[in-house]
């Protein structure tokens, strides 16, 4: 073969191996471009959930709720010179002794305290004689985001269970397993969870119960395994499911089916809704 030949062959192997790296390279670049643009398309496509709660929980970390009210409104921060001791909780029932209906829990937030108390000299003399205050957050909150706050304080307050006993039995267990602490207060959902299908851990109020809870047996499922085959043998579904950050866990081992049956009750209780109308 003349060395002419040759040189031609070799220009052409050069020109497809270039091809192969270009299509190579342009492959990747879109892949890359799509996975950075899934956030947007996916809120985009996705029906994503965000209830008054959920917002709720967001907003108090934003105006340093927790910086006085301890993680995730769990109390604990010292409060010199005042009577308790510390600044008190949202959670475990700690409202309930000072906060007796949702206008309270709205003035608290506005004014600092319900105006009774703060026309009260005894109580303006303890608050006084206490190195931390509550804000008062009226200059600073919309009328949206307070029946948001509200909505989360309800949520969170441990007042809100049910009366049937299986289910009561049940919110004992999700309080207990620390349910809450993934699927938002009683169950709002909204908990970030990176390289899930819609980016949050999802909760029992709406859609997306609806969507990946058909019947009992899928509910009692998540429960004891963590996982139902419809999602995790999912070609789309599953590659998500494996991937993401935050995973259900398996409960079986710890629960005994009359346990697993009381908190398949409550789950119920809370996606009937009944109990919404004390959370605002």
């Amino acid at each position: 073969m003349s060395c002419q030949g040759r040189t031609s062959m070799e220009g052409r192997r050069d020109r497809m191996r270039g091809g192969v790296l270009v299509r190579v390279l342009m492959g990747l670049t879109l892949a890359e471009t799509t996975w950075l643009l899934y956030p947007v398309l996916r809120a985009r496509i996705l029906t994503l959930e965000e209830g008054p709660a959920a917002r709720g929980v967001r907003l108090a970390a934003t105006l340093g709720c927790f910086v006085c009210h301890g993680p995730a409104g769990s109390g604990g921060t010292r409060n010199p010179g005042s009577e308790e001791g510390s600044v008190p909780a949202f959670v475990e029932r700690t409202q309930m002794m000072y906060v007796k209906t949702t206008d309270d829990l709205r003035e608290y937030i506005l004014d600092g305290a319900p105006r009774a108390k703060r026309d009260d000299p005894d109580y303006r003399a303890k608050m006084e004689a206490a190195a931390l205050r509550m804000p008062a957050y009226r200059a600073v909150v919309s009328a949206g985001q307070l029946e948001d706050l509200v909505a989360y304080l309800r949520a969170t307050s441990g007042m809100i269970l049910p009366d049937e006993t299986k289910a009561a039995r049940g919110a004992e267990l999700a309080g207990d397993f620390a349910c809450f602490s993934c699927h938002g207060p009683l169950g709002s959902g909204g908990m970030p969870n990176p390289r899930s299908l819609k980016g949050y851990i999802p909760g029992f109020w709406g859609a997306d119960f609806d969507e990946l809870v058909r019947d009992d047996d899928e509910l009692q499922r998540w429960i004891e395994k963590g996982e139902i085959p419809r999602i995790s043998g999912h070609p789309i579904g599953g590659w998500f499911f494996s991937r993401q950050a935050v995973k259900m866990p398996a409960f079986e081992r710890f629960l005994q089916p009359a346990d697993t049956e009381a908190l398949m009750a409550y789950v119920r209780w809370i996606r009937a809704g009944a109990w919404r109308p004390l959370v605002r």
